[in-house]
Protein backbone atom coordinates (compact mmCIF):
# COMPACT_ATOMS: atom_id res chain seq x y z
CA UNK A 1 0.00 0.00 0.00
CA UNK A 2 1.52 3.79 -0.75
CA UNK A 3 2.11 6.12 1.88
CA UNK A 4 -0.28 8.95 2.55
CA UNK A 5 2.35 11.19 1.64
CA UNK A 6 3.52 9.54 -1.61
CA UNK A 7 -0.62 9.68 -2.95
CA UNK A 8 -0.89 13.47 -1.73
CA UNK A 9 2.69 13.97 -4.59
CA UNK A 10 0.92 12.06 -6.96
CA UNK A 11 -2.33 14.07 -6.46
CA UNK A 12 -0.37 17.57 -6.64
CA UNK A 13 1.68 16.55 -9.22
CA UNK A 14 -1.60 15.58 -11.40
CA UNK A 15 -3.08 18.94 -10.25
CA UNK A 16 -0.07 21.05 -11.59
CA UNK A 17 -0.46 19.40 -14.95
CA UNK A 18 -3.91 20.16 -15.30
CA UNK A 19 -3.10 24.08 -14.36
CA UNK A 20 -0.28 23.74 -16.83
CA UNK A 21 -2.74 22.89 -19.40
CA UNK A 22 -5.28 25.84 -18.64
CA UNK A 23 -3.69 28.50 -21.27
CA UNK A 24 -3.98 25.97 -23.78
CA UNK A 25 -8.34 25.33 -22.82
CA UNK A 26 -8.36 28.98 -22.56
CA UNK A 27 -7.57 29.65 -26.00
CA UNK A 28 -9.08 27.40 -27.47
CA UNK A 29 -12.65 28.40 -25.80
CA UNK A 30 -11.72 31.96 -27.37
CA UNK A 31 -11.75 30.37 -30.03
CA UNK A 32 -14.66 28.61 -29.75
CA UNK A 33 -16.49 31.82 -28.62
CA UNK A 34 -15.80 34.11 -32.04
CA UNK A 35 -18.91 33.10 -33.73
CA UNK A 36 -20.65 35.57 -36.03
CA UNK A 37 -23.53 37.45 -34.64
CA UNK A 38 -26.77 36.45 -35.13
CA UNK A 39 -28.87 39.24 -35.03
CA UNK A 40 -32.27 37.66 -35.65
CA UNK A 41 -35.22 37.38 -33.09
CA UNK A 42 -38.00 34.87 -32.69
CA UNK A 43 -40.98 35.69 -35.37
CA UNK A 44 -43.92 34.14 -33.13
CA UNK A 45 -45.19 34.31 -29.57
CA UNK A 46 -48.57 31.89 -28.31
CA UNK A 47 -50.65 32.64 -26.02
CA UNK A 48 -53.85 30.37 -24.98
CA UNK A 49 -56.93 32.26 -24.69
CA UNK A 50 -59.83 29.73 -22.94
CA UNK A 51 -59.40 27.03 -25.46
CA UNK A 52 -58.58 29.30 -28.17
CA UNK A 53 -54.45 29.58 -29.27
CA UNK A 54 -53.37 32.96 -30.57
CA UNK A 55 -50.15 33.51 -31.79
CA UNK A 56 -48.54 36.97 -32.02
CA UNK A 57 -46.55 36.98 -35.65
CA UNK A 58 -43.61 39.27 -36.23
CA UNK A 59 -43.72 41.09 -39.61
CA UNK A 60 -40.68 42.63 -38.29
CA UNK A 61 -40.06 46.66 -37.45
CA UNK A 62 -39.67 49.89 -39.31
CA UNK A 63 -38.00 53.23 -37.93
CA UNK A 64 -40.83 55.72 -37.83
CA UNK A 65 -40.29 59.33 -37.54
CA UNK A 66 -42.69 59.42 -35.15
CA UNK A 67 -41.70 63.28 -33.61
CA UNK A 68 -43.20 64.46 -37.27
CA UNK A 69 -45.98 61.93 -37.92
CA UNK A 70 -48.19 62.06 -34.35
CA UNK A 71 -50.49 65.24 -34.63
CA UNK A 72 -52.76 66.99 -32.14
CA UNK A 73 -49.49 67.40 -30.38
CA UNK A 74 -45.82 68.84 -31.04
CA UNK A 75 -42.86 67.61 -31.64
CA UNK A 76 -41.37 68.92 -28.27
CA UNK A 77 -44.18 67.22 -26.10
CA UNK A 78 -43.78 63.45 -28.44
CA UNK A 79 -40.09 63.82 -28.00
CA UNK A 80 -40.38 64.15 -23.85
CA UNK A 81 -42.65 61.50 -23.82
CA UNK A 82 -40.39 58.97 -25.87
CA UNK A 83 -37.48 60.12 -22.91
CA UNK A 84 -39.99 58.95 -20.49
CA UNK A 85 -39.55 55.17 -21.87
CA UNK A 86 -35.86 55.63 -23.16
CA UNK A 87 -36.84 55.76 -26.19
CA UNK A 88 -36.42 58.30 -29.44
CA UNK A 89 -37.77 59.49 -33.04
CA UNK A 90 -37.32 57.60 -35.22
CA UNK A 91 -38.92 55.06 -33.07
CA UNK A 92 -38.27 51.60 -33.86
CA UNK A 93 -41.97 50.39 -34.52
CA UNK A 94 -43.17 46.80 -34.75
CA UNK A 95 -46.10 45.59 -37.18
CA UNK A 96 -47.72 42.52 -35.81
CA UNK A 97 -50.51 40.16 -36.97
CA UNK A 98 -52.30 37.81 -34.83
CA UNK A 99 -53.08 34.05 -35.46
CA UNK A 100 -56.38 32.94 -33.51
CA UNK A 101 -56.83 28.92 -34.06
CA UNK A 102 -60.58 28.56 -32.87
CA UNK A 103 -59.78 24.76 -33.12
CA UNK A 104 -62.66 24.95 -35.60
CA UNK A 105 -60.83 27.64 -38.14
CA UNK A 106 -57.62 29.38 -38.54
CA UNK A 107 -58.18 32.70 -38.95
CA UNK A 108 -55.45 35.89 -39.50
CA UNK A 109 -56.01 39.00 -38.37
CA UNK A 110 -54.52 41.49 -41.12
CA UNK A 111 -51.02 40.39 -43.23
CA UNK A 112 -48.38 42.39 -42.88
CA UNK A 113 -46.89 44.55 -45.79
CA UNK A 114 -44.67 42.20 -47.92
CA UNK A 115 -42.68 44.60 -49.74
CA UNK A 116 -44.58 47.45 -49.69
CA UNK A 117 -43.21 49.76 -46.61
CA UNK A 118 -39.86 49.24 -47.26
CA UNK A 119 -37.11 46.09 -46.88
CA UNK A 120 -37.41 45.24 -42.81
CA UNK A 121 -41.14 44.20 -43.22
CA UNK A 122 -42.56 40.79 -45.10
CA UNK A 123 -41.31 38.34 -42.37
CA UNK A 124 -45.27 37.34 -41.98
CA UNK A 125 -44.90 34.11 -44.05
CA UNK A 126 -41.71 33.28 -42.02
CA UNK A 127 -43.04 34.18 -38.96
CA UNK A 128 -45.98 31.93 -39.52
CA UNK A 129 -44.00 28.64 -40.81
CA UNK A 130 -41.80 29.06 -37.33
CA UNK A 131 -44.93 29.01 -35.47
CA UNK A 132 -45.81 25.50 -37.09
CA UNK A 133 -48.24 26.32 -39.10
CA UNK A 134 -48.66 26.40 -43.39
CA UNK A 135 -50.00 29.14 -45.45
CA UNK A 136 -52.61 26.76 -47.10
CA UNK A 137 -53.87 26.04 -43.84
CA UNK A 138 -55.22 29.71 -43.15
CA UNK A 139 -58.98 29.06 -43.45
CA UNK A 140 -59.75 33.39 -43.37
CA UNK A 141 -58.48 36.42 -43.41
CA UNK A 142 -59.46 39.15 -41.48
CA UNK A 143 -58.62 42.99 -42.31
CA UNK A 144 -58.55 45.75 -39.96
CA UNK A 145 -57.96 47.99 -42.61
CA UNK A 146 -56.62 48.45 -45.91
CA UNK A 147 -53.52 50.68 -45.76
CA UNK A 148 -50.07 48.72 -46.99
CA UNK A 149 -48.76 47.26 -43.96
CA UNK A 150 -51.63 45.67 -42.97
CA UNK A 151 -52.79 43.94 -46.56
CA UNK A 152 -49.07 43.93 -48.68
CA UNK A 153 -48.73 39.98 -47.00
CA UNK A 154 -52.18 38.92 -48.81
CA UNK A 155 -50.03 38.43 -51.81
CA UNK A 156 -46.60 36.23 -52.16
CA UNK A 157 -45.52 38.10 -55.33
CA UNK A 158 -48.15 37.22 -58.06
CA UNK A 159 -49.55 34.02 -56.51
CA UNK A 160 -51.86 34.47 -53.41
CA UNK A 161 -49.92 33.99 -50.33
CA UNK A 162 -52.88 32.15 -48.39
CA UNK A 163 -54.72 30.26 -51.23
CA UNK A 164 -57.72 28.55 -49.24
CA UNK A 165 -58.51 31.79 -47.65
CA UNK A 166 -61.31 33.72 -47.85
CA UNK A 167 -60.30 37.56 -47.24
CA UNK A 168 -62.80 39.85 -44.95
CA UNK A 169 -62.98 43.31 -44.36
CA UNK A 170 -65.49 45.85 -43.77
CA UNK A 171 -67.24 47.26 -47.10
CA UNK A 172 -66.24 51.08 -46.30
CA UNK A 173 -62.98 50.28 -46.74
CA UNK A 174 -63.35 48.25 -49.89
CA UNK A 175 -65.43 50.89 -51.26
CA UNK A 176 -62.78 53.60 -50.55
CA UNK A 177 -59.48 52.08 -51.03
CA UNK A 178 -60.36 49.35 -54.05
CA UNK A 179 -62.00 52.35 -56.17
CA UNK A 180 -60.42 53.38 -58.97
CA UNK A 181 -62.14 56.67 -59.00
CA UNK A 182 -60.77 57.48 -55.76
CA UNK A 183 -57.29 56.43 -56.64
CA UNK A 184 -57.47 58.72 -60.11
CA UNK A 185 -58.31 61.95 -57.77
CA UNK A 186 -56.08 60.77 -55.08
CA UNK A 187 -52.96 63.41 -54.19
CA UNK A 188 -49.47 61.71 -56.01
CA UNK A 189 -48.21 61.17 -52.74
CA UNK A 190 -51.13 59.05 -51.15
CA UNK A 191 -51.95 57.08 -54.54
CA UNK A 192 -49.70 54.26 -53.47
CA UNK A 193 -52.03 53.60 -50.80
CA UNK A 194 -54.59 52.82 -52.78
CA UNK A 195 -52.60 51.09 -55.37
CA UNK A 196 -51.13 48.40 -53.06
CA UNK A 197 -54.46 47.91 -51.34
CA UNK A 198 -55.68 47.49 -55.26
CA UNK A 199 -52.57 44.81 -55.66
CA UNK A 200 -53.18 43.17 -52.54
CA UNK A 201 -57.37 42.84 -52.45
CA UNK A 202 -58.08 42.78 -56.42
CA UNK A 203 -56.84 39.29 -56.97
CA UNK A 204 -58.61 37.56 -53.99
CA UNK A 205 -61.88 40.13 -55.51
CA UNK A 206 -61.17 37.97 -58.90
CA UNK A 207 -60.66 34.56 -57.43
CA UNK A 208 -64.08 34.87 -55.41
CA UNK A 209 -62.57 34.80 -51.92
CA UNK A 210 -63.23 38.40 -50.90
CA UNK A 211 -66.18 38.69 -48.73
CA UNK A 212 -66.84 42.09 -47.06
CA UNK A 213 -69.36 42.56 -44.12
CA UNK A 214 -70.70 45.83 -42.61
CA UNK A 215 -70.57 47.30 -39.42
CA UNK A 216 -70.73 44.96 -36.17
CA UNK A 217 -70.78 41.40 -37.40
CA UNK A 218 -69.67 37.69 -35.93
CA UNK A 219 -67.66 35.96 -38.15
CA UNK A 220 -66.74 33.22 -36.69
CA UNK A 221 -67.86 31.35 -33.47
CA UNK A 222 -65.78 33.47 -30.64
CA UNK A 223 -64.78 36.12 -33.22
CA UNK A 224 -66.23 39.45 -33.79
CA UNK A 225 -65.87 42.13 -36.11
CA UNK A 226 -66.50 45.51 -34.79
CA UNK A 227 -66.70 49.16 -36.35
CA UNK A 228 -63.75 51.41 -35.16
CA UNK A 229 -64.27 54.14 -37.81
CA UNK A 230 -61.82 56.94 -38.19
CA UNK A 231 -58.44 55.72 -38.59
CA UNK A 232 -59.93 54.35 -42.17
CA UNK A 233 -63.27 54.80 -43.55
CA UNK A 234 -64.16 51.11 -42.06
CA UNK A 235 -61.22 50.37 -39.60
CA UNK A 236 -62.42 47.16 -37.87
CA UNK A 237 -61.07 46.11 -34.33
CA UNK A 238 -61.92 42.29 -33.85
CA UNK A 239 -63.27 41.05 -30.30
CA UNK A 240 -61.87 36.91 -29.62
CA UNK A 241 -63.83 35.10 -26.83
CA UNK A 242 -63.51 31.84 -25.29
CA UNK A 243 -64.69 30.07 -22.44
CA UNK A 244 -64.62 33.87 -20.53
CA UNK A 245 -61.91 35.27 -21.80
CA UNK A 246 -61.20 38.23 -23.98
CA UNK A 247 -58.83 39.54 -26.82
CA UNK A 248 -60.01 42.51 -28.50
CA UNK A 249 -56.99 43.00 -31.49
CA UNK A 250 -57.12 46.69 -31.95
CA UNK A 251 -54.85 46.99 -35.83
CA UNK A 252 -53.92 50.78 -35.75
CA UNK A 253 -56.84 52.10 -33.26
CA UNK A 254 -53.15 53.69 -31.76
CA UNK A 255 -49.80 53.37 -33.20
CA UNK A 256 -47.48 54.93 -30.60
CA UNK A 257 -47.74 53.52 -26.67
CA UNK A 258 -45.16 55.43 -25.19
CA UNK A 259 -47.11 58.92 -26.35
CA UNK A 260 -50.96 57.44 -26.80
CA UNK A 261 -51.56 56.07 -23.67
CA UNK A 262 -50.61 58.52 -21.66
CA UNK A 263 -52.74 61.02 -23.92
CA UNK A 264 -54.82 59.75 -26.18
CA UNK A 265 -56.12 62.94 -27.95
CA UNK A 266 -52.52 62.42 -29.83
CA UNK A 267 -53.55 61.27 -33.50
CA UNK A 268 -51.24 60.49 -36.47
CA UNK A 269 -50.92 61.79 -40.27
CA UNK A 270 -52.29 58.68 -41.67
CA UNK A 271 -55.62 58.59 -39.72
CA UNK A 272 -58.67 59.38 -42.41
CA UNK A 273 -60.91 61.11 -39.66
CA UNK A 274 -58.57 61.84 -36.58
CA UNK A 275 -61.63 63.18 -34.99
CA UNK A 276 -62.90 60.30 -35.18
CA UNK A 277 -59.64 58.19 -34.79
CA UNK A 278 -59.32 60.02 -31.24
CA UNK A 279 -63.07 59.22 -29.83
CA UNK A 280 -62.75 55.67 -30.50
CA UNK A 281 -59.63 55.13 -29.05
CA UNK A 282 -60.62 56.71 -26.00
CA UNK A 283 -63.68 54.95 -25.92
CA UNK A 284 -61.88 51.88 -26.28
CA UNK A 285 -58.93 52.49 -23.92
CA UNK A 286 -62.15 53.32 -21.25
CA UNK A 287 -63.48 50.03 -21.34
CA UNK A 288 -60.61 47.81 -21.86
CA UNK A 289 -59.37 49.27 -18.38
CA UNK A 290 -62.53 49.17 -16.73
CA UNK A 291 -63.30 45.47 -17.55
CA UNK A 292 -59.92 44.23 -17.80
CA UNK A 293 -59.49 41.98 -20.88
CA UNK A 294 -56.35 42.10 -22.92
CA UNK A 295 -56.05 43.90 -26.06
CA UNK A 296 -53.40 43.85 -28.93
CA UNK A 297 -52.20 46.23 -31.21
CA UNK A 298 -50.11 45.80 -34.41
CA UNK A 299 -47.88 48.68 -33.68
CA UNK A 300 -47.11 48.33 -30.08
CA UNK A 301 -43.91 46.31 -29.50
CA UNK A 302 -44.38 43.05 -30.12
CA UNK A 303 -45.90 40.45 -29.43
CA UNK A 304 -48.38 43.83 -28.37
CA UNK A 305 -50.64 42.36 -25.71
CA UNK A 306 -51.26 43.40 -22.61
CA UNK A 307 -54.11 44.93 -20.44
CA UNK A 308 -54.59 48.85 -19.47
CA UNK A 309 -54.41 50.53 -16.34
CA UNK A 310 -56.12 53.75 -16.07
CA UNK A 311 -53.77 56.45 -14.11
CA UNK A 312 -54.76 60.06 -14.33
CA UNK A 313 -55.66 61.43 -17.27
CA UNK A 314 -54.46 58.28 -19.50
CA UNK A 315 -53.07 54.98 -19.08
CA UNK A 316 -50.21 52.25 -18.76
CA UNK A 317 -49.94 49.54 -20.74
CA UNK A 318 -48.71 46.14 -18.94
CA UNK A 319 -47.70 43.76 -21.15
CA UNK A 320 -48.99 39.78 -20.52
CA UNK A 321 -46.91 37.74 -18.37
CA UNK A 322 -44.78 35.00 -20.05
CA UNK A 323 -45.88 32.18 -19.72
CA UNK A 324 -45.32 28.69 -21.65
CA UNK A 325 -49.09 27.74 -23.28
CA UNK A 326 -50.52 24.73 -21.97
Amino acid sequence: MSHPLVLRACALSVLAAALLAVPALSGLNAAQAAAPLVKTQPGYYRVMLGDFEVTALSDGTVALPVDKLLTNTTAAKVNKALAKSYLSSPLETSVTAYLINTGAKLVLVDAGAAGLFGPTLGNLLTSLKAAGYAPEQIDEVYITHMHPDHVGGLMAGDKLAFPNAVVRADQKDADFWLSQANLDKAPQDAKGFFQGAQASLNPYVKAAKFKSFSGNTELVSGVKAMATHGHTAGHTVYVVESKGQKLVLWGDLMHVGAVQFEDPTVTIQFDSNDKSAAAERKKAYAEAAKQGYLVAATHLPFPGIGRLRAQGKGYVFLPINYAVPR
